[in-house]
């Protein structure tokens, strides 16, 4: 599949899988379903390395926009984010992403015990998905999660991070460190272009600045392209 190939990518790794090999022999771990310790997991999914990814990480991020997720089985958020990076820190791979205070996912990312998130990539088919995760607040959707509205199937980690099966590209990410932007600290003043030909300082509407958290990639997976 030609997404597969510009793949950049984040995935989930996780443990207790069965061994199989790639199109070029390597061996591979084939996540299966187990629910007696409370995870879901899908066979449609292949363990990489973080360096294995590939692709163009401005327009995977930039471009095809991602969800991230935070929480756990229980009560988790998601958002869609146009903004990140992906590369080395301190000799480890990790992704960065950058939420708003107003942002109800950032309620989880905050909390103690949330020390895994995940960031999850779709093809084209699931704009629609993305668009809704990134204009709907799930402080809205008590009922049901937002995610499930949008149409998506939540599965679970060993660690407890929440992903989603529909995702071609997943990553599993521990953070590492975390702060808030300061207004000291901005070297001109950040102008963005928005709804068409607009342009205007981000922040000149929004009382706080965005927080980033840095995650190293602990697991990456990959959905099995289809034979």
């Amino acid at each position: 599949m030609k997404y597969l190939k510009s793949l950049l990518v984040l995935a989930v790794c996780l443990t207790g899988c069965n061994s199989a090999q790639n199109e070029n022999g390597k061996e591979v771990e084939v996540i299966k379903e187990e629910q007696s310790t409370g995870m879901i997991r899908s066979e449609e999914f292949v363990k990489i390395e973080a360096k294995e990814i590939s692709g163009n990480p401005i327009q995977l991020i930039g471009d095809e926009w991602m969800l991230i997720t935070a929480g756990n089985k229980e009560l988790y958020n998601t958002m869609t984010a146009g903004w990140g990076t992906l590369g080395v820190i301190w000799s480890k791979p990790i992704a960065t992403c950058y939420i708003h205070p107003d942002r109800y996912t950032f309620e989880f990312m905050e909390k103690e015990q949330s020390d895994y998130y995940t960031l999850c990539f779709f093809d084209r088919t699931y704009r629609e998905a993305l668009n809704y995760c990134g204009t709907e607040s799930g402080r809205n959707h008590k009922e049901i999660n937002k995610a499930v509205a949008a149409g998506l199937t939540p599965l679970y980690t060993e660690n407890g991070a929440v992903y989603f099966k529909e995702a071609y590209l997943v990553l599993e990410c521990k953070k590492l460190y975390s702060d808030q932007f300061k207004a000291e600290n901005f070297a001109t003043d950040i102008v963005m272009t928005r709804r068409g030909a607009n342009t205007q300082s981000i922040y000149n509407e929004m009382p706080q600045y965005h927080k980033f958290y840095i995650g190293e990639i602990i697991n990456c997976l990959m959905r099995k392209p289809v034979k």
